[in-house]
């Protein structure tokens, strides 16, 4: 069993099984949590071994294993072991005509999801996408975004939450304040909002102020220029103090992948990691599997804040 204090990091690993040296890295180093991508699935017995075999490494039953299972292109577990689901669009395109059915699909979705999941031991979804779509949001978003009508995109996200919350896994709400006016990918490039705060306020930000249950976020890649003109979101102190405290998002609040191209010029990843705690972030995500870049970010971090733990819940500390 590990005794060292949690580290704020969710680290990913290279392949279906962990190698002897991940397992004692994990062993030793005790990071948060997991997140698992296609590289790492092959069929439920293995998924589940692999699972089962970072928390003994830890030393926590119920340390967080994530994965993105959003619907669409965007999932990890597949048929014909699991379920195909939708793109999140489908649902609000269906909502301006029967708000009904759609927001019985999207329950049913997170029940067919959060089962799928349960079933291998995956305890966290990186889902809902609460972001709010217009005319030119790249293509990498479009279909994962519910609608362009923050309303809808409020009312089925929290929906989508109390589904996932009920049938037994935690929502990661992605991506806080709102990726939805990317134009850019920004696993390529770091994308810019320009639009002013007060368009900001009534669209893309609105659906995270919806969200009272005690859930996970995931911070945006995105420079928005009405509040911080130099850092994206996940590195700046003012606009997660502004997601804190303007849009009252009160849960853990995870970065979004630090490997990506959108944070590139922003230093090392050991540096990027410590600039997402230091902006207030509880967590950080790491997700290429790459040892030896994870044991550099692994001693470049504190422990884990009392506060970040507690925001955490202790079921997962356990």
């Amino acid at each position: 069993m590990s005794q060292a204090p949690i580290l704020p990091v969710v680290f990913g690993c290279a392949g279906l099984a962990l190698t002897r040296e991940e397992r004692d890295f994990f062993r030793q180093s005790n990071p948060l949590g997991l997140i698992v991508f296609d590289r790492n699935v092959q069929n439920p017995a293995q998924l589940k071994r692999l699972i089962a075999d970072f928390r003994d490494a830890v030393g926590r039953k119920n340390a967080p294993v994530l994965v993105d299972q959003e619907g669409g292109r965007v999932q990890r577990l597949w048929p014909p072991y699991w379920h195909g689901l939708p793109w999140a669009r489908t649902y609000g395109d269906i909502y301006p005509d029967n708000p009904k059915k759609a927001l019985k699909m999207v329950r049913g979705h997170a029940e067919t999801m959060a089962k799928d999941l349960r079933s291998v031991g995956l305890n966290v979804v990186c889902w809902p996408c609460l972001d709010v779509a217009v005319p030119e949001t790249h293509d990498i978003m479009a279909k994962r975004c519910f609608s362009d009508d923050a309303g809808i995109v409020a009312t089925l996200g929290r929906a989508a939450v109390q589904g996932a919350l009920k049938n037994g896994v935690m929502p990661v709400v992605k991506h806080i304040p709102g990726y939805g006016r990317t134009i850019v990918d920004p696993h390529a490039r770091l994308p810019v909002v320009r639009a002013k705060r007060s368009v900001l306020e009534k669209s893309d930000f609105a659906p995270f102020r919806g969200i009272a249950e005690p859930v996970w976020g995931m911070t945006a890649h995105v420079v928005y220029e009405a509040l911080d003109k130099k850092r994206p979101a996940t590195l700046s102190p003012v606009v997660v103090g502004y997601i804190r405290e303007q849009i009252g998002f009160g849960g853990f609040l995870v970065s979004d992948d630090i490997c990506m191209g959108a944070l590139g010029a922003f230093g090392t990843p050991v540096q990027i990691a410590q600039a997402c705690i230091a902006a207030g972030c509880d967590a950080v995500l790491h997700c290429n599997g790459d040892l030896a870049e994870m044991k550099r970010i692994a001693r470049g971090l504190a422990p884990m804040s009392g506060e970040s733990l507690a925001r955490l819940g202790s079921k997962y500390v356990v």
